[in-house]
């Protein structure tokens, strides 16, 4: 059998720990309409957060986790 490729854009965007838990590495919107958004809420955005575990099992299994 062939060895499961990795899916290369969805490796660009997340993080994998090393206790296996999958970091989104910035909020989704965060480049459009910034001028309606508060400061803080766009610093919010740069940070990367913790992926719902339910995502995380369908791009664990994109990624050849």
């Amino acid at each position: 059998m062939n060895k499961m490729k990795t899916n290369k854009s969805i490796a660009k965007r997340i993080k994998l720990t090393s206790g296996g838990k999958l970091l989104r590495r910035h909020q989704l919107g965060s480049g459009h309409l910034k001028r309606n958004k508060s400061k803080s809420a766009l610093n919010r955005a740069k940070k990367s957060q913790n992926m719902f575990e339910t995502e995380a099992k369908k791009y664990k299994k994109l990624l050849g986790v």
